[in-house]
């Protein structure tokens, strides 16, 4: 994907990081994975989510955490 990931506007949700070309705030992802939703439930609930969009989110977050290790 070589489209931007996340939006920080001040004018949508006062500045909170959302996916791209949405009102979606990436947080609300982690949050379904956090209670044990599947991705796809995500998916459900907010469609204007791609997911591609997702699934790259997750794995740049893996990356920036695992590292090289």
């Amino acid at each position: 994907m070589t489209e931007k990931l996340i939006d920080r506007n001040p004018d949508i949700l006062g500045g909170t990081p959302v996916f791209s070309g949405t009102r979606v705030p990436v947080r609300i992802l982690m949050e379904h994975l956090e209670a044990g939703d599947r991705l796809d439930d995500f998916l459900d609930d907010y469609p204007t989510v791609a997911k591609e969009q997702a699934v790259e989110l997750l794995e740049r977050a893996t990356a920036q955490l695992v590292g090289d290790a």
